[in-house]
């Protein structure tokens, strides 16, 4: 069952952006994740941004699947849905369509998105659904105690691998250009300062972005660890990359080894699915304050059979 989680009513008295503070945006729930994960600071980013871009906690919605990321819309203080296994982007697609005034985010792990979600991840970015997607990727399945994930390198040993993976990984940087999505980035939770740019980017840019985030797994994943990655990641930006060269940014993406770039590799500027659909242009809001066009006893039936 998908779960609605609203922000706390105190916070969203707040009626301005001068009242926020950053602790407007902490959830209820203390976060279980190890000690050591990538995905605090990932979180911790995600709640910086949204104070700096001056997002009220009623004006977002935080969408994810199944996996140990995928808690995160119980530890932010924004409306929120912990939603089934693969499917945020779908669920999120719907948000956005029902209410396309709400900023959407969408947040996962490489298992949950490029796994199962593999389908809904390249439709919504054909589609240049108007929403974020942010992928805490740690290159393991972590809540099933360690299995090779789609992001896992090949030779790499696991509990579903002892004598190493035969499989070739997915990509997800060049897979995105390619697939549709619009605005593409790269993050490492160990430079915090850098990955809240990359999401406020993402967040305000008007179309699909991706935001992959290296979000090391220090309980099962002992290869990509921060001692790995600190040396090899390289920020595009200080590189003085353009991330309106595709082809550039394709050879940018599809770089392994001693030098891995992060950064925003592409970002072009087209119409989202929401500036194409007429029903949401035509001036009378979004559909989820609109009437219904029925009698409240046949609206009321409907919620009824659904819930």
């Amino acid at each position: 069952m998908s779960t609605l989680i609203e922000p706390a009513p105190a916070i969203e008295t707040a009626k301005s952006a001068a009242q926020l503070v950053k602790e407007s945006y902490k959830g209820k729930i203390h976060p279980d994740w190890c000690p050591g994960c990538g995905d605090f600071s990932v979180l911790a980013a995600l709640q910086t941004a949204l104070f700096d871009l001056g997002l009220k906690p009623h004006q977002v919605v935080v969408i994810s699947g199944i996996g140990c990321s995928s808690n995160l819309p119980g530890f932010i203080n924004t409306y929120g849905m912990h939603t089934l296994h693969g499917r945020a982007l779908a669920v999120g697609t719907g948000v956005k369509m029902g209410n396309h005034e709400l900023k959407v985010i969408c947040v996962g792990g490489d298992g949950d998105g490029y796994g199962i979600g593999g389908n809904h991840f390249m439709h919504t970015m054909r589609r240049n659904v108007d929403l974020t997607y942010i992928v805490m990727d740690n290159q393991i399945y972590g809540l099933t105690t360690g299995q090779t994930s789609p992001t896992s390198v090949k030779g790499m040993k696991t509990k579903s691998t002892p004598h190493g993976s035969v499989e070739n990984p997915i990509n997800p940087i060049p897979l995105a250009m390619v697939g549709g999505a619009t605005y593409v980035a790269r993050g490492f939770s160990a430079k915090q300062k850098h990955l809240v740019e990359m999401m406020k980017g993402a967040i305000m840019h008007n179309g699909f972005a991706l935001v992959d985030v290296f979000s090391p797994c220090v309980t099962y994943n002992k290869d990509n660890t921060y001692q790995w990655f600190n040396p090899r990641v390289k920020i595009l930006e200080e590189q003085g990359h353009d991330p309106s060269d595709f082809h550039k940014a394709l050879d940018k993406g599809h770089m392994w080894g001693d030098e891995i770039p992060i950064g925003l590799f592409w970002k072009r500027t087209l119409p989202s699915l929401e500036d194409l659909e007429p029903v949401l242009q035509d001036g009378n809001g979004p559909l989820a304050f609109r009437k219904l066009g029925i009698s409240d006893e046949q609206g009321q039936a409907l919620i009824k059979e659904l819930l």
